[in-house]
């Protein structure tokens, strides 16, 4: 494993397997420390044990061996710690302290997306990651990237349906991934399938399920005696609407009243976003005119996301580090060794991620 520290050559990390895959272990903790305390105080002549009719005296190496056990057992079950670093040396070529490279399901592995879509700020960027995994690079995930992937994929569908968060872009993560699925599974010896056949088969069955379900969720209506949307004036609901970067959430947002139905329409807001997603030379070459024969800045837009991608926001971001070469979550931050660590940071969309894992 990478060692990150003065020397290259002080002993490596102590990595215990478990039910989520290989985790790296501390291999002191105060209350080992205490068991071993407790061992050494331990009388190595005489130990007496079992009944009072079966006494049984065990000499000094008997009595080391059931220390070590002790100790052993102690650690399994009840001292050990766990450590989940979110950040990963991100290497191509072997060096004298590294040796072999990064693949994409090792860092997937390894930057704790799991917790990461319970953050709000990060939610949008790990679905649009899964997302672009599923379309192009589903079949250069290891055995245990596909059951992380599929682990994080269930915790995404639980929240949904929970909270009722933003179940369009989870739908459309479902169905690419089930429309690549059925492509691979079609193709079956001619694509690559790390595992075996029927798991996929399996997993496609789960996310048909799991689409039924979204297909079937009712949105809660919120009881609430207080100050509500429709209670704002309409220069605070234009300046909301204003601040919607995406299409979609504009018409959503517009579905609630007829006020915001009226104010989700204006040309001037459709026309801004027109311009701040694409390049005036890009929608001056698909102008779509309306009857009257003015511009019709709403068709514009959805007609030019056609053709270009449209500018991504996202609440946090991971985060690359030029000078160390390591891909992390700034609000953790990583073991950087510059001397002005943030002029060296990089946000990292979720297609540069993939990207930097293709060799």
């Amino acid at each position: 494993m990478p060692f990150l520290g003065q020397d290259w050559r002080s002993p490596g990390w102590r990595w215990v397997k478990t039910e989520d895959g290989w985790k790296r272990c501390e291999p002191f903790s105060p209350a080992l420390e205490d068991v071993n305390n407790q061992l050494k105080d331990i009388s190595h002549t005489v130990i007496i044990t079992g009944d009072d009719e079966d006494e049984a005296i065990y000499s000094t190496e008997d009595c080391e061996f059931a220390a070590k056990k002790r100790k052993k057992d102690h650690c399994m079950n009840n001292t050990q710690r766990f450590y989940r670093e979110k950040w990963i040396y991100v290497h191509k070529e072997s060096t004298r302290e590294r040796h072999g490279y990064c693949t994409l399901g090792e860092a997937f592995n390894r930057l704790d997306f799991s917790s990461a879509v319970q953050d709000i700020r990060r939610f949008n960027y790990v679905v649009k990651l899964l997302q672009l995994i599923a379309k192009s690079q589903l079949t250069s995930l290891s055995g245990a990237a596909q059951k992380n992937y599929f682990n994080i994929l269930d915790k995404i569908v639980q929240k949904v349906m929970e909270d009722q968060y933003n179940p369009r872009l989870i739908k459309d993560l479902l169905q690419d991934l089930s429309s690549t699925l059925c492509i691979l599974i079609r193709g079956v010896g001619k694509s690559v399938l790390v595992g075996n056949i029927n798991i996929w088969i399996c997993r496609l069955e789960t996310i048909l399920l799991w689409q039924q379900q979204l297909k079937n969720l009712q949105m809660n209506k919120q009881v609430n005696n207080g100050l509500t949307l429709i209670d704002l004036p309409l220069h605070t609901l234009r300046n909301i609407l204003h601040r919607l970067s995406d299409g979609w959430d504009v018409i959503t947002l517009g579905q609630v009243t007829p006020t915001l139905y009226m104010l989700s329409e204006d040309r001037q807001l459709w026309k801004k976003l027109c311009q701040y997603h694409f390049a005036e030379k890009q929608f001056c070459r698909h102008l779509v005119p309306s009857e009257e024969g003015h511009i019709d800045w709403k068709l514009m837009y959805f007609a030019l996301q056609k053709y270009y991608p449209i500018k991504e926001q996202y609440g946090d971001t991971l985060h690359f580090c030029r000078h160390c070469s390591i891909l992390f979550w700034k609000d953790t931050g990583h073991p950087c060794t510059a001397s002005d660590p943030d002029t060296c940071l990089m946000p990292v969309s979720p297609q540069h991620f993939i990207d930097l894992f293709k060799f």
